[in-house]
Order: structure tokens, then C-alpha cells, then sequence
């Protein structure tokens, strides 16, 4: 007997949603949005931006702080309010002073490793990875080796090593990986550096770190170091810090890498502004945890509406979820650009898969409402 796939879907939604709870957006939708408050789309942003990995809930703290500060720093070169955020970094990490390299986002301190140590040299890295790091790279190296990530979503450490030689300037490891939310080992990162040509430098990309819950295959190289001159780690305060607008990032390296990386910038680096709100983010102890653990529910409720879909998603350790919706990647971007919300894709080879920021509750109501106005796309057999 063969029946349709999108009638087979919202029967399985519908009644996966009475069986544990879960709302079924598309018979909500059919009823009427006076008796489903919770869809009431009036209040939405538009478009729905869930393809930049964005935390939308900032810290009132900050806010507070950006009120307040606008007055006084914006005359004024923000040399002293930069330094006292490296001073403040450096505390938080057990790292001194000039260890710490801040920058305008993570994309000007990635930026700066490339400058210092991989012109005119050999960057390798895996695919797909951030991809905005892969095009730096392709604009300032010699060349740039992707190795094809593994079945298991990580990185393919043994391909990659034997890759690298003499001319290997700068290995990329973004871990949680972008866009695949996936965990590389620490233990086998140690092994793989250890074995690493000693003129090659390491960036260990943890912009998703925070997100990491309770994993034994995942430690930080700022929370457990690593005794070796050539790391460099990378920290956002784009994502659970939900500071994407003020654009702050910083990497924490050994002092002499950490000068070349200094040597590289070519301009006076974040605002007065941006530093200021740095610094009452990272104290803001209470709202990183909230942030976490907000993020932890709604990654739970989009696996759990995934799953009603007959839906496939990679595990996720961030704020997103690579999500494969039996649909061209291409096909699926335009689809939900069209009604106004925003996922990123295609990734190569992922080439059915999505990658889906974890928004406010309302904000992913809308995405599955506007994943359910797709049409068939072909028969299944029971």
C-alpha cells in the first residue's frame, strides 16, 4: 500500500505529539491561532535569523553597561578598556596578560594566526569546517589541504598527519566542529599534535565550547593545557555570551606566538564599548548558565520534533543542529528564505542537510511551521 510522505509525516506528528506531549504545530495551525496562543507569529523578527549560530538573549548586565558606557567611550581610543579585558581574560584563564590576544570577533583572531603563521605556507584543515576560516586561509596561504571529515563526524586525524610536512604552517581544528556540531577526542588531538612537524602551529577553534555538556571525550586546551608552545585557542563571545553585534573574540597562546599574532594586526582592535561589555559578560556568571541550559531544552525539543518527522539529525554539542531533511540542501535554503526565516547551508558532503541555530521557542515554532508547508517529495511504502 503507498501512501504520500507528507501524510504519512503529519499523521506521525500529530500523533507522536498526544503520545509525549509534544505540540503539533501543523494541527495547531489548521485549528486557528486563537486557540494556540504559543503560535501567535505577530511579535516575530523578521526574517528569523537561524543561520548564524547567534545567542539572541543577552546579558541585562551588558545591556546595562552599554547604556551606560556610550557617553564615555566614544571619544576616547579604547587602548585602557582593552587591556583591562586581556587582564580579565588572563585572570579567568590562569594565563598572564600577554598571553592574550583579543580581537574584533574570533574571525580577526583567526585572522591574525593566519597572518602570523601561515603566509606563504601549507594550512591544513577538514570539510566541511568553518567556513569562513576556510576562505582566510584560501586568501593568505600557500595552499590549503581539507581532508574529509570522518564517518563519525570527526576530524580525520591520520589523513591530516599525513598531510603535514616541513611546509606546514597552521593546522585547523574547530572542536565542537561548525557546521557539524560534532566532537573531535582529546585525547586523540594530544597524540595528533605530538606527532606534528615543530615548525606547525595548532588553532583549536572553541567558540561552542560552553555548550559541551558533560562529554569525557571532550576537555577544553584553556581548562586542561597542554604543554606545547605551538596551541593557539580560540574563545567567542559571539555565541553563549550573545555578544555577536559587539563582535569580541580572543585567543590565549604562549607569549612568543601570541606576539607574532600582535605583530599581524593592522588595526587598534575592539571598541571601548565592546571591551566594557566583554568584561561584564564574563561576570555575568548567571546568565552563561542560563544560557546553556536554554540552549540544552530547545536542542531537546527540536530533536524531539525532528524525530516526530521521521527526521535525521547529527549529534549536536553547540547551538545548532545539522539537520538532514530529505530535501537538496540548495532547494531547502531558498524554501524557508521565501517565508522569512533563515538556515545556512549546503555543506559539502551534506548535500540533503540544513544547519538550524537553536532560536527562542516561538522563533523554532516557525521553522517546523514552515518546514510543514512543504510538499511531498516522494512515495513511501509501508
Amino acid at each position: 500500500m503507498g501512501i504520500s510522505r507528507r501524510a504519512l509525516v503529519r499523521q506521525i506528528t500529530v500523533g507522536a505529539a498526544a503520545a509525549i506531549g509534544l505540540p503539533s504545530f501543523a494541527r495547531a495551525e489548521s485549528i486557528g491561532r486563537e486557540s494556540s496562543p504559543a503560535l501567535d507569529r505577530s511579535d516575530i523578527d523578521r526574517p528569523v535569523r537561524l543561520h548564524r549560530n547567534e545567542n539572541s538573549i543577552p546579558s541585562s548586565r551588558v545591556l546595562d553597561v552599554i547604556r551606560g558606557a556610550a557617553a564615555s567611550t566614544a571619544s576616547r581610543y579604547p587602548e585602557a578598556h582593552e587591556a583591562a579585558l586581556r587582564t580579565k581574560i588572563a585572570s579567568l584563564h590562569h594565563v598572564y596578560a600577554d598571553q592574550v590576544v583579543p580581537g574584533c570577533g574570533s574571525d580577526d583572531v583567526l585572522g591574525l594566526a593566519l597572518t602570523a603563521f601561515a603566509c606563504g605556507r601549507t594550512v591544513i584543515t577538514t570539510t566541511p569546517t568553518y567556513d569562513r576560516f576556510v576562505q582566510r586561509a584560501s586568501a593568505i596561504a600557500d595552499s590549503i589541504v581539507t581532508v574529509p571529515i570522518r564517518s563519525d563526524y570527526s576530524y580525520d586525524l591520520d589523513a591530516m598527519l599525513s598531510r603535514a610536512d616541513a611546509g606546514t604552517g597552521l593546522v585547523y581544528i574547530c572542536n565542537p566542529n561548525n557546521p557539524t556540531a560534532s566532537l573531535t577526542r582529546r585525547r586523540d588531538l594530544e597524540t595528533f599534535i605530538a606527532r606534528l612537524p615543530q615548525a606547525c602551529h595548532v588553532v583549536i577553534d572553541e567558540a561552542y565550547h560552553y555548550y559541551v555538556a558533560g562529554s569525557s571525550e571532550h576537555a577544553s586546551f584553556l581548562e586542561a593545557p597542554l604543554d606545547d608552545d605551538r596551541i593557539i585557542v580560540t574563545r567567542s563571545f559571539s555565541t553563549a555570551y550573545g555578544l555577536a553585534g559587539l563582535r569580541v573574540g580572543y585567543a590565549i597562546a604562549q607569549p612568543a606566538a601570541a606576539a607574532r599574532m600582535e605583530a599581524a594586526r593592522v588595526s587598534s582592535g575592539i571598541s571601548g564599548i565592546a571591551a566594557l561589555s566583554a568584561m561584564a559578560a564574563l561576570s555575568d556568571t548567571d546568565h552563561l548558565a542560563a544560557s546553556v541550559k536554554r540552549n540544552a531544552d530547545a536542542k531537546q525539543e527540536f530533536c524531539n520534533q525532528a524525530n516526530a518527522r521521521m527526521l535525521r539529525t547529527i549529534d549536536s554539542h553547540a547551538n545548532f543542529v545539522l539537520l538532514n531533511t530529505g530535501h537538496p540542501s540548495a532547494d531547502m535554503v531558498e524554501h524557508f528564505r521565501k517565508n522569512a526565516v533563515l538556515v545556512a547551508g549546503p555543506f559539502a558532503p551534506f548535500d540533503k542537510h540544513v544547519r538550524v541555530s537553536l532560536g527562542t521557542r516561538v522563533e523554532m515554532q516557525e521553522f517546523w511551521r514552515v518546514f510543514d508547508l512543504l510538499p511531498p517529495s516522494h512515495v513511501m511504502t509501508m
